[in-house]
């Protein structure tokens, strides 16, 4: 069976080894030792000077959501997992969507000024698929219009934009390391932020607000992680570099097919280094693709259609008209691509697709 994703998994015995120092210390959780030691490793890695380490990335956008004050309305992209539209909701702001580019299936930058008004708030934006958004031109929106920026970055480890990691932009950035992303610590996920002051804001939310044990300094959850997601971070860390290099070979690879394949994919921001995190295809039409999600699936081969539908026609918000956004989300697929998947198991994949094309 091949899987749209599967987990990097480490060597089991490197895992028991931090496993039993666990055992031994019986800190399991509450900021323990590995929880900072991995804090310490991603900001040296991702050369970034602050972050948080947290129990998943939904929890990561509500606490930006919450420390940043946001109220109103929040404009942001209908192409995205579920997550990043139901945290604004949940946070008791409203989501105002604005269409998607039809080449990176980012938030159409050039749209976003025609949905600001006296209660607008925020810019929520994604980084579909581990590729940056225009964050210059955002940012200009933004400081024109005193608004503040969050990037859902949870598919960008690994992704530089203009010489930096995307993490470094926003007023905060906020990523997933769940088990199915590139880097991962089982479920997990962080915030970024360059305000040291908003950091420190972040750090008491994620722990019910505990400024010692009996006084609290702001309203909070829990949003810890543990010693054993840590360790697990801590271990997949020391592989990063290569995942990285695996995976951008694998997406060379169906690169090599699509000029033989009727499909298109995205087209990458300018000046970024992309992750190659995922591999979307787009087809010509929603027929086209369930023929092929079809024959996949009759081969035991389980792609995904991410992301769709489309988040405008979530029950809980005000339908609007995204119509690129529409279209695309009806005719995209993922492809499978983890550190696992060969290269025959690449163009097994591929012959099926241009079987699909051809019958």
């Amino acid at each position: 069976m091949i899987d749209v994703t599967k987990p990097f998994l480490p060597p089991l015995e490197e895992y028991q080894e931090y496993i039993k120092k666990i055992w031994g210390r019986n800190w399991l959780t509450n900021n323990g030792p590995l929880v900072n030691e991995l804090e310490l490793k991603l900001k040296l890695y991702l050369g970034i000077d602050h972050l948080l380490y947290l129990n998943n990335g939904t929890t990561a956008l509500q606490i930006a959501i919450k420390a940043l004050g946001l109220k109103g309305e929040i404009i942001t992209t209908p192409f995205s997992y579920i997550a990043t539209t139901s945290s604004i909701v949940w946070e008791g702001c409203t989501p105002v969507f604005t269409d998607i580019d039809t080449h990176t299936l980012n938030i159409d930058h050039t749209k976003i000024e025609a949905a600001i008004t006296p209660a607008t708030s925020a810019i929520i934006a994604t980084h579909t698929y581990g590729n940056p958004c225009n964050i210059d031109a955002i940012q200009v929106i933004a400081d024109k219009h005193g608004l503040k920026v969050i990037y859902d970055a949870a598919h960008c480890f690994g992704t530089i934009y203009k010489g930096k990691s995307v993490y470094a932009y926003g007023d905060v950035s906020t990523a997933s390391f769940h088990a199915t992303k590139i880097f991962h610590t089982i479920e997990g996920g962080a915030v970024f932020t360059k305000d040291a002051n908003l950091l420190k804001k972040m750090a008491y939310m994620r722990n019910f607000g505990h400024n010692g044990p009996e006084d609290f300094a702001e309203v909070g959850i829990n949003g810890k992680n543990s010693e054993f997601h840590a360790a697990m971070g801590l271990i997949n860390l020391k592989y990063i570099d290569s995942i990285l290099e695996t995976r951008k070979k694998q997406y060379e690879k169906y690169d090599e097919w699509m000029k033989f394949l009727n499909l298109r994919n995205i087209k990458p921001e300018p000046d970024s280094n992309f992750n190659f995190s995922y591999y979307p295809v787009i087809f010509e039409s929603e027929m086209g693709l369930l023929k092929a999600v079809e024959i996949l699936n009759g081969h035991r081969i389980f792609p995904r259609r991410y992301f769709y539908p489309s988040l405008n026609n979530l029950k809980y918000v005000t339908k609007c008209l995204t119509p690129v956004c529409d279209e695309i989300s009806a005719k995209v697929l993922c492809l499978p691509i983890y550190h696992s998947i060969s290269i025959e198991e690449i163009d097994f994949v591929c012959r099926l697709l241009l079987r699909a094309q051809n019958n």
